[in-house]
């Protein structure tokens, strides 16, 4: 069974009135503000976290990468493993087990505690956008399947925008607790939307394991290094973005929250922008979005010390960075679909690893002396590697067509 879903006949006519509208989509919105939340504003609390739970500042970082893994690990084998199920229950089962997760890290009276949640919670992350996918391109047709993928993953980006700089000041007056606090209560009005609004759609169920053998072809290869390499391109860029623009840029510390806030509005416009081309040319959407990526990384990495030019580059950079995602989704289900539903959880688990890899060679290279800025070179050529791979994609699909 493929991903392309045919709803009810209500289902579609509704969805064909306002497609755009549809309550479903904006359910699955805000349980994605609530992952993406979990996931994002850790990195402005670790210092209060490692004074508390009495661990250095790179113990405290582990629970960073733990959510992170667990974010690949859930994407294909939570995917895989609830594929048999009605995606709704699904999506209702790993709303719970993703409240449990941050319970514990809410509550766990030391790191070993936290640690356990921030894995469960990352696991579910991961499903939850896998099964979200699968329901949100059930809820569209062919003609708007991107901007479904957008409208749903636009939570990740308000995350950024919204939740990580007022989670970041909440933590600071009340505590990092409170803010896993707000975390549990924002899943579980989202648990509750789904449970209300999310309609029944059919399953896309990995019937073997010998499904999987089709994320092996070579175009669906190629789509995941794709969203691998431009994906941690960006993310290894903006994952140093405060050191550059205090180190090079002359900001004060001060200042860069609300530069980051350019980054995160750079995400929601490029994501709405990348939903809406995506639906026209798929191909055509990743290349510019990618060309202008590198363009921007490139200008960054050169007048990095100009702090205005640094801050346009930083919202240019998630705009484009984050155009291209709805992209990488779409296209990894094109060449993946016959491995049900396990083909929406491998561009998550792809553009993880990218964030993961980008991160930590970026840190290498600040590490090894080669400055503040090593980690946009290192993002302007991993963008370089995403645009040679497009290529070979679109190379090799005109040769079997031919």
């Amino acid at each position: 069974m493929t991903l392309q879903h045919t709803p009810s006949e209500t289902t579609r006519e509704a969805i064909t009135r306002a497609p755009r509208t549809h309550p479903a989509l904006y359910a699955l919105a805000l349980a994605s503000f609530a992952v993406g939340l979990a996931e994002f504003v850790i990195a402005g609390l670790l210092p209060d976290i490692a004074g508390d739970l009495s661990v250095s500042d790179g113990s405290a970082g582990i629970l960073v990468t733990a959510y992170a893994v667990g974010i690949i690990v859930g994407a294909l084998v939570l995917t895989t493993a609830l594929s048999r199920i009605p995606p709704k229950s699904a999506l209702v089962r790993l709303g719970v087990i993703f409240v449990i997760g941050n319970l514990l890290s809410a509550l766990g009276p030391d790191f070993t505690v936290v640690l356990l949640g921030r894995i469960i919670a990352g696991a579910t992350n991961g499903a939850f956008l896998g099964v979200g996918i699968v329901v949100a391109v059930s809820l569209a047709d062919a003609r708007n399947q991107g901007r479904a993928i957008a409208t749903m993953l636009a939570g990740l980006t308000f995350a950024n925008v919204l939740g990580v700089p007022l989670g970041t000041v909440l933590g600071q007056h009340l505590g990092w607790r409170a803010v896993f606090g707000v975390i549990v209560a924002l899943a579980v009005l989202a648990t509750l939307a789904i449970l209300a609004v999310v309609p029944h759609v059919a399953s896309a169920p990995t019937s073997s394991l010998s499904d999987l053998r089709h994320l092996l072809d070579r175009q669906a290869l190629l789509a995941m290094g794709i969203a691998t390499f431009g994906f941690g391109g960006m993310f290894g860029a903006f994952t140093y973005a405060a050191l550059t623009l205090t180190k090079v840029s002359g900001y004060p510390t001060s200042a860069v929250p609300w530069l980051l806030v350019l980054f995160g509005i750079g995400l929601m416009v490029g994501n709405a922008l990348g939903g809406r081309l995506v639906d026209r040319s798929l191909d055509a959407t990743l290349a510019g979005s990618l060309l202008g990526l590198l363009a921007v990384q490139i200008v960054l990495g050169s007048f990095a010390g100009h702090a205005v030019v640094a801050a346009i580059a930083l919202g240019l950079m998630g705009m484009f960075g984050f155009a291209a995602a709805p992209g990488y989704q779409q296209k990894v289900m094109r060449h993946a679909r016959a491995a049900g539903a396990t083909a929406s959880g491998a561009p998550i688990a792809a553009v993880n690893v990218g964030n993961a890899l980008g991160s930590w060679i970026g840190g290498l290279m600040i590490t090894s002396g080669l400055g503040y800025t090593s980690p946009i070179w290192m993002g302007a050529m991993a963008t370089g590697i995403a645009l040679v791979l497009l290529a070979v994609a679109a190379r090799t699909a005109l040769k079997a067509a031919q």
